[in-house]
């Protein structure tokens, strides 16, 4: 009897229809953090371009950051996994293009990735390595025209001031998903907008709707020149 259980379980395996349940990755979802260079250059902080050059004027990641569903999150979850920057060499060409540095003095942003690496990609080592986590931001940062969809509504990075309601709206609707906003202020205490968030599953694969879509801005804003 138990030889003939034995059996039907391992045919049930090999036909995928018996799996061990998914490993816990100790998160709830990410958050896929785009930034707007011209806002990060337009304060009272420097602003230093990266060695390859100034940006193109596009949203450039600011990183994949594990969250909770109440609000916190997890950070320098294993210090001895460091940075390896051999293990993203064929991706680094790519990384500047589309995850570029502008913290001063000019570098060629491997300390930038090293930090994001270290304080939020260890905390989702139970679903990638460090390589994944990179290849993996880069893919869904792809799947996002952000600066297209905003054009595309009238929403240009021309200094003007815009309703949060309708940068919202037109990114809802070019894309899907409402994406949560926050903003900085320039020297003249403009409100600005800074970053967009958008939430992805904790396989880093699909987007979903954020569990906690509180922005940080008023509700007329300016998109900075860059």
């Amino acid at each position: 009897m138990i030889a003939n259980v034995w059996s039907l379980l391992k045919l049930l395996m090999f036909q995928g229809l018996f799996t061990s349940p998914p490993q816990d990755p100790g998160f709830d979802f990410f958050y896929l953090t785009l930034q707007w260079p011209g806002a990060y250059c337009d304060t009272k902080r420097s602003c230093c371009y990266p060695t390859t050059g100034k940006p193109t004027a596009d949203f450039g990641i600011h990183g994949l950051w594990p969250n909770y569903n109440n609000g916190s999150y997890p950070s320098n979850c294993d210090p001895n996994n460091e940075f390896d920057p051999s293990e993203i060499s064929d991706l680094v060409s790519t990384l500047q293009k589309k995850w570029p540095t502008l913290s001063c003095p000019s570098n060629e942003g491997y300390k930038f990735w090293e930090h994001e690496w270290e304080k939020h990609g260890t905390c989702s080592e139970s679903v990638m390595d460090q390589h994944g986590y990179f290849e993996k931001t880069l893919a869904l940062r792809d799947r996002i025209n952000l600066l297209q969809i905003l054009t595309d509504a009238g929403i240009e990075p021309n200094d003007e001031f815009y309703e949060l309601k309708d940068i919202k709206n037109a990114i809802e609707e070019g894309f899907g998903f409402t994406p949560v906003i926050h903003c900085n202020r320039d020297p003249e205490k403009n409100r600005q907008l800074h970053e967009i968030f958008f939430c992805v599953d904790t396989s880093a694969t699909e987007f979903i709707n954020c569990p906690r879509p509180r922005d940080g801005c008023p509700s007329h804003i300016q998109f900075a020149k860059f």
